[in-house]
C-alpha cells in the first residue's frame, strides 16, 4: 500500500524552527505527502515551499486543547486562510461536551464550518476520542456529521490517548459516507498506519512519517 497519499506529514511542536518547516516541506515534496500541517504562525511562510505542488496546506485551530471561546476560533480561522491555510483541523471544546452542554458544540461548530466552506476550506473537527466514551464518540459523530464536516479526526497527540482502530471502526460505522476520518495520535509504524486506513481511515496524521513510509519498503 502506498501511504504517502494519504498522511499529513506534521509538525506541530511548540519550539518548531524554520530549519524544521524547511525539511518537512521538503519531506512532503519528496515521498508526495497528502498534506503538512504545520502551526498557524508559519502558514504564510509555507505557501512559498510547497507552492507548485498538489501538496494541501493545513493548520490547527483552537489546538491543542479546544476551550478557546468560539470568537478567538473565528478570528484564527480567518488568519489562517488569509495567510493561505486550505485546511483547518479544529479542536472542539471539550469542556462543553463534558458538561453535556452539546447546543454549545453545535452552535460553534456551525459557525466555523459555515464560515471556512464559504471561503473553500475544508474542516476537520477534532473530538479526542482517546479520552471520550462510546456514548460520546457516537453523539460527535452524529452531530458533526450533520453539521457537514468534511472530516472527523480521533486526535491532537496532547491527550493521553490516540488513535486507535476500535474508535476509527466506530466513527466509520457511524458516520455519513461523505465525512472522511483522519486518524492521529501515536502512528508510529507502517503496520498501525495501514489497519487504521484498512478500519476507516482516510488520512493519518503523522510526525514520523517518513519512517513509517520508509518503512513500509521493507514490510
Amino acid at each position: 500500500m502506498n501511504l504517502s497519499k494519504y498522511i499529513d506529514h506534521t509538525l506541530l511542536k511548540p519550539d518548531s524552527t524554520k530549519t524544521d518547516l524547511e525539511r518537512l516541506c521538503a519531506e512532503a515534496r519528496h515521498h508526495l505527502f497528502a498534506a503538512v500541517c504545520i502551526p498557524p504562525a508559519m502558514v504564510e511562510r509555507t505557501t512559498t515551499m510547497i507552492a507548485g505542488s498538489d501538496i494541501k496546506l493545513a493548520t490547527v485551530i483552537g489546538f491543542p486543547f479546544g476551550y478557546s471561546v468560539t470568537a478567538t476560533k473565528m478570528a484564527e480561522l480567518n488568519q489562517a486562510i488569509d495567510d493561505g491555510a486550505q485546511e483547518l483541523d479544529v479542536v472542539i471544546n471539550l469542556i462543553h461536551l463534558k458538561n453535556g452542554e452539546w447546543h454549545l458544540l453545535d452552535q460553534e461548530m456551525a459557525a466555523i464550518i459555515d464560515q471556512a466552506h464559504a471561503r473553500n476550506c475544508i474542516v476537520k473537527v477534532i473530538i479526542e476520542s482517546g479520552i471520550l466514551t462510546e456514548k460520546e464518540i457516537i453523539a460527535c459523530c452524529d452531530l458533526y456529521g450533520k453539521l457537514g464536516a468534511d472530516f472527523v479526526k480521533t486526535s491532537t497527540g496532547y491527550a493521553s490517548k490516540g488513535a486507535s482502530i476500535e474508535a476509527v471502526q466506530l466513527m466509520r460505522e457511524r458516520l455519513p459516507p461523505s465525512v472522511r476520518i483522519k486518524a492521529s495520535g501515536g502512528i508510529r509504524t507502517y503496520d498501525f498506519a495501514k489497519a487504521l486506513i484498512d478500519a476507516g481511515a482516510d488520512r493519518l496524521g503523522c510526525s514520523t512519517s517518513v519512517a513509517i513510509v520508509e518503512g513500509a519498503l521493507t514490510t
